[in-house]
């Protein structure tokens, strides 16, 4: 399974690139491409960048694409708006399934995954048959959160790609 990992965090290798890698070992991806969106940096402001069109192009075809942002100001960074933008409408994710995975400082903002990236990427064409995984990143958290999440949609996400084959 080829699994995308796109991290809209404006910190390079940030907890945010950590989780999403962890979330990828625990799908046991057989391939994973990873794009720190920090590092195409102004390419993402216009159409036609030779280094986004790569990356959207590696993401458009994978089995699955996690979607890793901080939450800031109560939902997902404009980093990764700017990448998300790039994709066609309805059919830019067509036969991914995407993951929605968000850190946040506190409890507050758990639903901002849910109610903000989620509905995005389904608007892109993705396929999110799990619920979005948000992760407190202001302390150690146990992995029982993400372990738990693993343990109940790994299982749903292989199916999903499983179906798309």
């Amino acid at each position: 399974m080829h699994v995308s990992i796109v991290v809209g965090n404006p910190k390079a290798r940030s907890r945010t690139w950590d989780a999403a890698q962890r979330l990828a070992a625990g799908l046991d991806a057989t391939e994973v491409t990873a794009c720190d969106l920090v590092d195409l940096g102004p390419g993402l402001l216009g159409w036609g960048d030779p280094e986004v069109s790569a990356a959207v192009k590696a993401v458009a075809s994978s089995d699955v694409a996690i979607f890793a942002s901080p939450t800031f100001k109560a939902t997902y960074t404009g980093l990764l708006k700017l990448f998300l933008d790039q994709l066609p409408g309805g059919t830019g994710l067509e036969g991914v399934v995407g993951i929605p995975l968000m850190l946040g400082a506190g409890p507050a903002h758990h639903l901002a995954a849910e109610l903000h990236l989620k509905p995005v990427l389904v608007e892109v064409g993705a396929t999110v048959p799990a619920p979005a995984l948000y992760l407190i990143d202001s302390a150690p958290q146990p992995d029982d959160v993400e372990q738990a999440w693993l343990a109940r949609w790994a299982p749903v996400v292989r199916a999903a790609v499983g179906v798309r084959a």
